[in-house]
């Protein structure tokens, strides 16, 4: 009989497919959350097999927070078609069934009917994830008993882990059915104060900056934590920014997500300055002018092909602006249940070359949770990670927690080294075992 849902299913899953932007089938749609608030998804059937629901389902989620995964995360990263429409190589799509989510509510296509109904904490922005996902599993039940992941990059990290311990709860409640299995972050927001302290030594170390560059810089730093340890979040944020600034002024110019990337001569600013996430400017992780201006131009006809009416990105902006008081919050004691009260998997990955999510930041923060494997995690081996031959990088694993430094990658993990992140999915995955079940 479950052979036979399971049949069933597919060909509902397989009739509900359309055809929208470009020749994968997929499918799109709005939950409302809350009352005024309409989150936006879009899911790509994989095309390993006819069988979707055989295969897992993955989550994507952009940073920001305003970052559009329907945007950045589809066409910049990981969907099967790239900035300039051609087929991707590396396309998750060819494993695993891919749903982008326009999130938290504001972000992308996703909208709020006023400015009220935009999330100011991270907690909200998991119970609404929560909420989509009830909306999403009974447009397409064919997923329920699929495994489930959620994967994310930036400040998404920082909103998985929460929306996996929020699922993980109202899976033992009964109030949800889902296999979720386990979350993904990478190169994560997930310590703020840690990651912004790191950046002075980081950039002394890379030769980015000199000893009087390296103090100006700890000093702003620093300046962001005394803010947050007085309780003055909104100030400490906007301190951030400034720290930003100086590393602007002192490393004269570098790329925030790639400290390797070409750049502007010192004087030349527009590039670069863009590529900074300002209170209150806020739309994507952007890494140069030129993907900007294709991912206009493609949303804008996504938004005709996918028969929106909804301005994509119009209140990214102000999506930043609602979280300020919150975005310098960790999510520590979140991610210390996680490890110790569920069975959720965790797989943490950051790129070497990554400055605004720097790895000496993340290895800090791991080190520094407070969980049942603590111990072990502090003597366990760093094996290197071997892909054809080639070292792409680094893992530790203990339990349910695993840590992976990438090499030749900056922030943008999935596009910058392919090869390690098909490793880390793996590892997450179980190798795409369709049979993997919660414990």
């Amino acid at each position: 009989m479950k052979l036979l849902a399971l049949v069933i299913l597919t060909l509902l899953a397989r009739s509900q497919a359309r055809q929208g932007f470009g020749t994968e089938e997929q499918d799109w749609g709005y939950v409302t959350v809350r009352p005024g608030a309409h989150m936006f998804w879009w899911l790509y059937f994989t095309t390993a097999t006819e069988n979707y629901g055989e295969r897992p389902l993955v989550v994507w989620l952009q940073g920001g927070p305003g970052a559009s995964s329907t945007g950045y995360g589809n066409f910049a990263e990981l969907g099967p078609l790239d900035l300039d429409l051609n087929p991707r190589d590396h396309t998750w799509t060819k494993d695993v069934n891919v749903l982008f989510v326009d999130n938290p509510v504001g972000t992308g296509f996703s909208y709020a009917e006023s400015t009220a109904q935009l999330t100011t904490t991270n907690r909200q922005i998991a119970e609404d994830f929560v909420e989509l996902m009830r909306g999403f599993y009974t447009e397409h039940p064919e997923f329920v008993n699929s495994p489930f992941y959620i994967l994310s990059q930036s400040y998404g990290g920082k909103m998985a882990i929460e929306m996996g311990q929020v699922l993980d709860e109202a899976i033992k409640a009964g109030t949800i059915e889902s296999n979720f299995i386990g979350v993904g972050l990478g190169d994560p927001w997930v310590d703020p104060v840690t990651l912004v302290l790191e950046w002075a030594p980081y950039l002394l170390a890379v030769g980015a900056v000199d000893q009087a560059g390296h103090d100006a810089v700890a000093a702003a730093a620093l300046r962001t934590k005394e803010l947050f340890d007085q309780g003055q979040y909104a100030q400490s944020t906007s301190q951030w920014a400034t720290t930003e600034y100086v590393i602007m002024r002192e490393a004269h110019n570098i790329d925030f997500y790639d400290i390797l990337k070409p750049i502007p001569a010192s004087g030349a600013r527009t590039s670069g300055a863009r590529s900074i996430h300002t209170l209150g400017q806020l739309a994507k992780p952007q890494a140069r002018d030129e993907e900007d201006e294709k991912l206009d131009i493609i949303m804008t006809a996504v938004k005709e092909a996918l028969g929106l009416n909804v301005t994509w990105g119009a209140q990214s902006g102000a999506v930043f602006n609602t979280l300020r008081t919150d975005f310098m919050k960790n999510v520590t004691a979140v991610t210390q249940d996680v490890l110790d009260n569920t069975d959720i998997k965790v797989a943490v990955y950051n790129g070497q070359l990554d400055l605004i999510v720097g790895t000496p930041g993340i290895v800090i923060w791991l080190d520094n949770l407070e969980w049942k494997g603590t111990a072990e995690w502090a003597v366990a081996s760093r094996p290197a990670i071997a892909v054809n031959g080639i070292n792409e990088g680094y893992e530790k694993i203990v339990g349910n927690l695993a840590m992976f430094w990438v090499n030749r990658a900056g922030h943008m993990v999935p596009a910058h080294n392919p090869a390690a992140m098909d490793h880390i999915l793996r590892w997450l995955t179980n190798d795409y075992d369709g049979t993997v079940r919660r414990t």
